[in-house]
């Protein structure tokens, strides 16, 4: 059923900040500049894996980061895992780093610049910490945070005055496995978020010795794998694990990271899952609380490069426009760009030109993300040596318009031209000015916090969905954004790429467009609601409409 509008309002308008240069208005802008502005941001995290060597694949695997809004103030605030002295994993020569380490949240000061704020919110973790996750569980309006560790798992639920309580045994999140990433959605349609727990290894404190040593550590192969778990939310602050009995149980799986998405279009939310060193998974979702694994009859077990690769962290968009989410995973080699045929996936690495970038480096947080709001997703991934702590460049891949890509790194500011032991990365428009930023997590180092200056010159606009009680995110939506014969899709779920969480809000360039001729949200509920003639240059939200009480 399609709804018509019943409340909307915009939290601000920016198009008189924003809007076209008249200087360049018919012309193609000059490509954006990203800015390295993480010391002036006052970010001064610096991530560790606890020790004075990388020696292990635990310490390697490094961590992510997340953007939230924790405070509901309307701006990105970050939250930043670290790593820790282990007796499993750590040299004993690096005890001094026990009980020194922990994960940090910063507050957005909205003027540029984060303030620490983790003692006072208590969302320190000291436990050996890789992702995070943020949404509100519970529906109370404030957006909770779940911590993915080496051990058990810890939730920090929102109370709503700047401060979290950890509630991790009580709600049974408490996995005790090493977790990587965990997106939520609901996958049962019983209008409460569940959430699907990516673990690894079995790492065996380091029993294994019979590799080759100028290989740095035993790979990913030299251990068992543990299975994923899916949670379903009771509804009550608790949590079930459903993993069997939705048939997404594999014992043997090595999941780096996963992504949620509708990829046939259906109004069932997918899973798929990056696996290191072995195939993929892609549980297909029958709509009945239950998913069928389908990943090789549909291409997307392996990439072109067989079974030779790791996958990381993989990201959903449409890359070439045609209403279908097509999929990339970046790996220790040329990546993979699997493109939706509808009935199949195909590799088109090699055709799109990334993999003569690509193949040079080794992969982990991809992002697929429009930096220059021409209408088109383009590609970051932040490249490291994966046992070693030999740095890389990073890569930035702008979309031609056809979904091929051309290497704009060297155009792009001086940040490509350093080189990084790079991990996780997000993207989010941290300083609500109509442009996608960029935050990358580099293994045993600081964080990397880019302003995008320049991608604001084109027409944008941003879309907050929000559920019937006006503060809670409408996780697992589905926003269309129609402007002239361009058609732009993007389904609500911040959780992706490897260990990271991006902003919340999907955001959509519109090139010279001088409006939106229709925007369509369609709810987890699967109701509708459909705006028409839309000014650009917006951060626009739009409350769901409350379903009518049942008349006697």
């Amino acid at each position: 059923m399609i709804r018509s509008l019943s409340t909307f309002f915009c939290v601000f308008i920016l198009s008189g900040l924003v809007g076209l240069d008249p200087t360049i208005h018919g012309a193609e802008p000059p490509l954006p500049i990203f800015t390295d502005v993480t010391e002036q941001a006052g970010l001064d995290f610096k991530h560790s894996f606890g020790d004075d060597n990388l020696s292990n694949i635990v310490e390697g695997t490094g961590s992510g980061a997340v953007f939230f809004d924790y405070d509901g103030d309307g701006w990105l605030d970050i939250y930043l895992p670290n790593g820790a002295w282990h007796p499993d994993v750590s040299d004993n020569r690096g005890r001094r780093y026990r009980g020194q380490l922990k994960n940090r949240l910063y507050r957005n000061n909205r003027d540029g610049t984060f303030t620490d704020v983790t003692d006072e919110a208590g969302v320190g973790d000291m436990s050996f910490s890789f992702g995070a996750s943020a949404v509100d569980f519970d529906g109370d309006g404030h957006v909770d945070l779940y911590v993915l560790n080496y051990g058990p798992n810890v939730l920090y639920r929102n109370n709503g005055d700047g401060t979290f309580t950890d509630v991790s045994r009580k709600s049974g999140l408490d996995n005790a496995n090493w977790s990587l990433a965990a997106p939520w959605f609901d996958f049962d349609g019983d209008g409460r978020l569940d959430v699907y727990v990516v673990n690894y290894l079995e790492y065996d404190a380091g029993k294994f010795r019979s590799f080759y040593a100028a290989a740095g550590y035993p790979g990913p192969l030299s251990y068992s794998g543990q299975p994923d778990a899916l949670y379903r939310n009771n509804g009550d602050g608790t949590f079930t694990e459903v993993t069997k009995e939705a048939g997404v149980f594999n014992p043997n799986g090595r999941g780096m990271s996963v992504a949620v998405t509708d990829l046939n279009n259906n109004s069932l939310l997918d899973i798929y899952v990056a696996n290191d060193a072995m195939e993929n998974y892609l549980y297909r979702n029958q709509g009945d609380g239950t998913f069928v694994e389908e990943a090789l009859i549909l291409g997307l077990a392996f990439g072109e490069g067989g079974q030779g690769v790791s996958s990381m962290g993989p990201v959903f968009g449409d890359v070439n426009r045609n209403g279908l989410l097509d999929i990339f995973i970046p790996d220790m080699s040329y990546g993979c760009l699997m493109i939706n045929r509808g009935e199949f996936f195909q590799d088109r690495t090699t055709q799109a030109r990334i993999a003569v970038v690509c193949g040079q480096y080794t992969g982990w947080g991809g992002l697929l993300f429009d930096y220059d709001n021409d209408g088109y997703l383009d590609l970051f991934v932040a490249n490291g040596n994966a046992h070693f702590e030999y740095p890389e460049h990073d890569v930035l891949l702008r979309n031609d318009g056809t979904g091929n890509f051309i290497d704009v790194a060297d155009q792009s500011g001086a940040y490509f031209r350093q080189r990084y032991v790079g991990r996780g990365a997000a993207y989010a428009d941290f300083d609500n000015d109509g442009d996608l930023d960029l935050l990358i997590a580099n293994l045993n180092d600081r964080p990397r916090l880019l302003r995008n200056d320049g991608g604001n010159r084109r027409n944008w606009i941003k879309v907050i969905a929000k559920l019937p009680n006006g503060r809670s995110d409408a996780i697992g939506a589905r926003i269309t954004v129609r402007a002239g014969e361009l058609v732009q899709i993007h389904d609500l779920i911040p959780t992706t790429g490897y260990l990271s969480q991006v902003d919340p809000r999907p955001h959509f360039g519109l090139g010279d467009a001088q409006q939106v001729d229709a925007i369509e949200i369609r709810w987890p509920d699967q109701t509708r609601t459909t705006l028409t003639d839309i000014e650009p240059n917006q951060i626009l939200t739009v409350i769901q409409e409350a379903p009518e009480e049942d008349t006697p």
